[in-house]
């Protein structure tokens, strides 16, 4: 008789994408880290009985040192890496914060035009994103839209 193992859940995570004067926000995992020198855009697990906004919240504080103050939904979708967990993908355009991004956990950032994104070595997950982003980059450049909120005194 064959028994299949239980599957684990999908791992929620929630991602932010900042941009500034046509670029945008991505950040290098440290190299002793799960996935080290791949590029991402930051945020982290969704904790359990956490919203979206407070986990996106959470993470841009502990990562860059900056606080959240509007962000809206952008794409969202499921990917299982190869011999790897299945990861439930949500990014949120963060349309305004306060403060100015510190790098506090990654081996660098870089605001990088969006264009070029397809030039860095992402986590296999946010290529997806990466190709909408790049179609859709037109509504980043609204007049009127802006990526940073008052500074944090």
């Amino acid at each position: 008789m064959y028994v299949k193992a239980p599957s684990r859940p999908p791992i929620s995570v929630i991602a932010g994408l900042i941009f500034r004067n046509k670029r945008v926000l991505i950040c290098q995992r440290s190299e002793n880290t799960a996935f080290g020198l791949k590029w991402e855009f930051p945020g982290g697990k969704i904790e359990n009985r956490e919203s979206e906004t407070d986990a996106l919240r959470r993470e841009l504080k502990e990562e860059l040192a900056i606080e959240l103050c509007e962000s809206e939904f952008f794409s969202g979708y499921t990917y299982s890496y190869e011999d790897g967990p299945t990861v439930f993908l949500r990014f949120h355009w963060v349309k305004s914060f306060a403060g100015d991004p510190q790098n506090k956990v990654f081996e660098q950032i870089s605001w990088v035009e969006i264009d070029d994104l397809i030039k860095f070595d992402f986590l296999e997950g946010d290529r997806r994103l990466i190709m909408e982003i790049i179609e859709r980059q037109d509504i980043f450049a609204k007049p009127g839209i802006s990526s940073s909120g008052p500074k944090l005194v």
